[in-house]
């Protein structure tokens, strides 16, 4: 059979990658495939030729994308922009010209996808978007396919590797935040820009994707819940493992009798736990399935050629489907497009976790009993204490406090209570705590 015409949207990071397997591994993705796979058209407006090997077996590369995806000789678009805009505009006009397409844009999906998948659905056409969660794992296929017979209870991952390295380094070595992101920036793990990374945004956009595949909702993103890591110090890193816990930024969707969480926070998870131990630039993660119980997916989150990997395994399953009746496709998000549920996604306020607390308070009798007065009438019961001694001529002592869980609409006016007091330093750090079984 003829090799399958596919047309590349951008030469960066990932496209590079993409170029250099499709070009090294030919034979065995053809073997694979069923056919040969040949980039026949690729648009860049900048990208450097010294660092893409098989860069000439592309068969021309121009400066414009919709000479691509408006090309009748292409069958399938891999769009590696990324961004909003243009890609949703691309995209669907490659839908609209009959055209597969795969993607590693995870904003673009977690944004866009609704109106993406509609599309393609009604040109019989198929969106591929493995490479848009945590890189080389294939998360999306294990929760599509692979875990199609569970009931799905709860996903928790650590889905960005930036974070994870800077909270790596600052358990390791005891550096502060601001000084980790730097050396991060320099070695290329975060952008010159880096608030998508540290505040939690790359990671809502994974999440709601994962949401969505695990629990047959729509996408959703403007529902995600999202904090970043910027105001974790080096004293919560430290308190945190004296407590027997470590800190990461994860990615946690949940199902509950009132409806979906779907929240991207940092987290103390308890040191023995599996998540707890993944470090650096690694991503995992963690999978509740009823049947099937807990199951853990680990690697690569970034990079070229991981990303690269998950999006040459979308093109090989869209090759292997050209000839199949669109009805009898994987659906985009796991289930059947009318059999999409309308369960809530919940405010976090509606949110039931377990709480770390750092207050500094005035050294002096009755503070900590004014403290605990408000937690308790807040429902609030705590389950660990420390409190440090103040250094010479200092006035304010630390408490850390571990609670038992609570809506986080209760620990809200509880907090709001505390750091209205005389006696206490605002802001009150809270990071929220789970336990991950598995």
């Amino acid at each position: 059979m003829e090799p399958v015409k596919v047309g590349l949207l951008g030469l960066g990071t990932v496209g590079g990658g993409t170029v250099d397997v499709l070009t090294s591994n030919a034979a065995e993705i053809a073997r694979r495939a069923g056919r040969g796979i040949e980039i026949a058209f690729a648009a860049a407006r900048e990208y450097r030729p010294e660092t893409i090997s098989g860069l000439d077996r592309i068969g021309r590369i121009g400066d414009d994308a919709f000479a691509v995806v408006e090309d009748p000789e292409i069958e399938i678009v891999i769009e590696l922009i990324g961004g909003y805009s243009p890609a949703r505009e691309l995209v669907l006009k490659a839908i609209e010209n009959g055209k597969h397409v795969v993607t590693a844009n995870k904003a673009l999906i977690a944004k866009h996808g609704n109106e993406i998948f509609a599309a393609a659905r009604e040109r019989g056409v198929v969106v591929g978007f493995e490479a848009a969660v945590a890189g080389g794992i294939p998360i999306i296929k294990a929760l599509r396919e692979g875990l199609a017979a569970n009931h799905i209870e709860w996903i928790a991952g650590i889905i960005n590797g930036t974070g994870n390295f800077i909270l790596t380094e600052m358990r390791d070595k005891g550096r502060d935040f601001a000084d980790v992101l730097a050396e991060a920036q320099a070695l290329g793990y975060a952008e010159a820009d880096p608030t998508f990374d540290v505040e939690g945004i790359d990671a809502a956009h994974k999440l709601t994707i994962m949401g969505s595949l695990a629990f047959g909702i729509p996408l959703q993103f403007e529902r995600c819940f999202t904090e970043g890591i910027s105001k974790i110090g080096a004293m919560d890193v430290v308190y945190a493992a004296e407590l027997g816990y470590r800190i990461k930024h994860l990615g946690i969707a949940r199902r509950s009798e009132t409806g979906i969480e779907l929240r991207v926070h940092p987290t103390l998870v308890p040191e023995r736990r599996l998540l707890a131990n993944v470090e650096g630039v690694m991503n995992a993660v963690l999978v509740k399935g009823d049947a099937v119980g807990p199951t853990l997916y680990y690697g690569a989150g970034a990079g070229a050629l991981p990303t690269a990997s998950a999006v040459v395994a979308d093109l090989v399953d869209v090759v292997r489907g050209l000839t199949t009746d669109p009805n009898n496709r994987v659906p985009h998000l796991g289930f059947q497009p009318d059999a999409l549920a309308d369960t809530p996604v919940l405010r976090i306020e509606e949110v039931e976790t377990a709480y770390y607390l750092r207050i500094s308070a005035l050294d002096q009798p009755g503070v900590m009993a004014r403290i605990a007065s408000i937690l308790g009438e807040q429902g609030i019961s705590i389950e660990a204490i420390k409190q440090k001694e103040p250094g010479e001529g200092e006035t304010y002592v630390t408490m850390v406090m571990l609670t038992h869980r609570v809506l986080e609409g209760r620990m809200n006016e509880a907090l709001s209570r505390i750091e209205a007091l005389d006696s206490v330093q605002e802001p009150v750090m809270r990071i929220r705590m789970e336990t991950l079984s598995g």
